[in-house]
């Protein structure tokens, strides 16, 4: 009797414990209305990041007559070493490690017992890329010297880079006689 009894309770409870349970509650999210984001757009002083660089590697390396694939700012060890290394033979006194590559240059080794030739297609164009230019670089344009040169660098680095030949009249010193003259020389391309 005494377990009919338990029972009974036990049933008993759970029925109450049942039938005075809270209502369920309902979350409702209501996101935020979207809002138009603005296509973004390059102003002048925006530029592209620079893609890699391919270059030509030829003479006392592991792998010579290579095209090599290097990024952008890479010297001229890193595409020596893309291309295997110096072989043992490689006069590593006759180029310069430290050269700064640009696109569709040509890297050559020479071997000790090599002697120094004009190499049959330099990468000398005659242009200049005046948003990444050295003032070094930039006196090798007509009618700028060491003082305009470092004009055109110090205006570069406080406005950032030409968007059109026309900025470089900005740069003190440069005028429209000048800038005609430097005109076929000058590129605002990065290379």
């Amino acid at each position: 009797m005494f377990t009919v009894l338990l029972i009974l309770v036990i049933i008993g409870g759970g029925a109450v414990f049942v039938l005075r349970r809270p209502a369920p509650v309902t979350i409702t999210i209501l996101p935020p209305e979207p809002t138009a984001t603005p296509a973004p757009t390059l102003t002048p002083t925006a530029s592209p990041t620079p893609g890699p660089l391919q270059v030509y590697v030829t003479g006392a390396v592991a792998n010579p007559d290579t095209l090599v694939t290097v990024p952008y700012g890479s010297r001229a060890i890193d595409a020596i070493e893309a291309a295997g290394g110096f072989t043992d033979d490689a006069d590593r006194e006759r180029v310069n490690l430290a050269e700064i590559l640009r696109d569709g240059d040509q890297v050559h080794v020479y071997a000790l017992s090599e002697p120094e030739v004009a190499l049959p297609t330099p990468n000398d164009s005659g242009v200049v890329y005046v948003n990444i230019a050295t003032a070094e670089e930039l006196e090798h344009l007509p009618r700028i010297g060491p003082a305009l040169a470092q004009r055109i660098v110090e205006y570069r680095e406080a406005n950032g880079p030409f968007a059109n030949l026309e900025d470089l009249t900005n740069v003190s010193g440069i005028g429209p006689a000048t800038l005609e003259e430097i005109a076929p020389f000058v590129s605002l391309d990065i290379p």
